[in-house]
């Protein structure tokens, strides 16, 4: 990755930190919200970031300025059971 790319990256990594604090979703009561299903801030937040980035990516690889990978076939098994350690490490520590 050459440095321009990694100062871009960096910045944007920047940006989206600063919304996510100006939206109040570094808050502990924001995230515990989200598990106990009373606030959904996060979720909607996360939804629209992915939104905006899915829909970005797709204008640009419609101009031609992006192409998109070749994608692996997946491990479903490896995929359940790390999405099941992560999930119950995340309501753990949430408890």
């Amino acid at each position: 990755m050459a440095l321009p790319q990694a100062l871009l990256a960096l910045l944007i990594g920047i940006l989206f930190g600063y919304a996510l604090n100006k939206g109040g979703l570094t808050r502990y009561r924001k995230v515990v919200g989200v598990f106990r299903f009373t606030d959904l801030t996060v979720i909607k937040f996360m939804l629209t970031a992915l939104v905006v980035a899915g829909s970005g990516l797709y204008a640009l690889k419609g101009l031609g300025l992006v192409q998109f990978p070749t994608v692996p076939a997946t491990y479903v098994a490896g995929n359940l059971i790390g999405g099941l350690v992560f999930g119950i490490g995340m309501a753990l520590t949430g408890y």
